[in-house]
């Protein structure tokens, strides 16, 4: 019986004598790859479902090939990069990990997702490289058996999620250079990195080579170039740009109108992260809106937990500190779980439908 251990160590060279294994992840992995040393060209890609309705689209190997030389050269990692492939190889992020290595000749680790992929593997192995999402660093330096270990992972690549205040600051304390990336599946991977420690810290993405780049009438990035095959990808992010680089503001989509004033709710997740940090509030939240007669969309903020755990009448004032009085919440609600996307991204609009029908129900 063919059982692989985890990890599972490939390459290009070793994958030609390897078997495909039993196990599910690595027999998807497996299978990926084995499509693509054989030349495939096209392949279908599903979406998260973050912002909409998980959806299929169809890219061309030549996006995935230059998404992938994009990294190698941004981030310097060339032949023999020792790469650990620890996310989901169902959805872009961990698939283009398996492109980069074929495509750049890395030795790979793959091991299946986890919350903290440092637990899986043995004292002894390093890394290069590796590309994770903001929960997996989280749980490696929060862990007392692994916090000291982070080194191991070589460069880190952060995407999926927001890099909340907590973890940024855990981050600036860090020696190993780590990167938040930007990008979207129908961009096959991220088109703009920034640095989030040392030196080159920067609050703003830099885009990388041949990306062509813009905005709509809203404010809102578009996106073009080899990684597209050619075509527009227009986005609902409202970006300032300058140069070669941008920066994010917020979602338009995620913009509400209060009393005739449009809030920007990106904006004020990271001011009440300020205040959450400050007041050594651990819960996880987000802000969102209720239909209001007055106000017609009323900014509410959304708390994973129990009311007893903390006051809320002690987080308001300090919110309005930080932000206008239009930006605070009149509102705090708490629920016990926050609703999920199949990535495991909080579904902000299911949560508070049924938060309102628990309550009205």
């Amino acid at each position: 019986m063919n059982n692989f251990p985890m990890p599972w160590n490939t390459s290009t060279t070793a994958f030609k004598t390897q078997q495909r294994p039993e196990h599910p992840h690595f027999g998807k992995a497996y299978d990926f790859m084995q499509s693509w040393l054989i030349g495939r060209q096209t392949f279908t890609l599903q979406t998260s479902g973050s912002t909409g309705d998980p959806k299929l689209i169809e890219v061309q190997r030549s996006q995935l090939v230059s998404s992938a030389r994009m990294t190698g050269k941004a981030l310097d990692l060339a032949k023999g990069t020792r790469a650990l492939v620890c996310l989901n190889v169902h959805y872009i992020a961990g698939l283009m990990m398996l492109v980069r290595g074929m495509e750049l000749g890395w030795e790979m680790t793959i091991i299946e997702p986890s919350a903290n992929p440092l637990v899986d593997l043995s004292v002894n192995d390093t890394f290069d490289f590796a590309a994770l999402v903001p929960l997996q660093l989280a749980s490696v330096l929060e862990n007392a058996q692994t916090a000291n270990q982070v080194g191991r992972l070589g460069k880190i690549l952060l995407g999926g999620a927001p890099v909340h205040v907590s973890l940024q600051r855990k981050i600036e304390a860090l020696t190993i250079p780590v990167y938040q990336s930007y990008g979207m599946t129908e961009t096959v991977s991220h088109i703009a990195l920034r640095r989030l420690n040392g030196e080159n810290f920067s609050e703003d993405y830099h885009f990388l080579p041949n990306i062509i780049f813009g905005t709509d009438d809203r404010g809102c990035l578009h996106i073009s170039g080899p990684v597209t095959n050619g075509e527009i990808v227009q986005t609902n992010d409202l970006v300032e740009i300058t140069g070669d680089t941008f920066k994010w503001i917020g979602r338009a989509d995620n913009v509400i109108n209060s009393g005739g004033v449009k809030i920007v709710l990106d904006k004020v997740d990271a001011g009440v992260g300020e205040v959450f940090y400050d007041l050594k509030i651990a819960s996880a939240f987000f802000n969102w809106f209720v239909v209001d007669e007055k106000l017609g969309q009323k900014l509410i903020l959304v708390i994973e937990g129990t009311e007893n755990a903390f006051q809320a009448d002690d987080i308001i004032p300090q919110i309005r500190k930080r932000l206008s009085a239009y930006e605070t919440p009149k509102h705090v609600y708490f629920v016990q779980h926050f609703s999920k996307t199949t990535t495991d991204k909080v579904d902000k609009r299911r949560t508070v439908q049924q938060l309102l029908a628990s309550q009205n129900g």
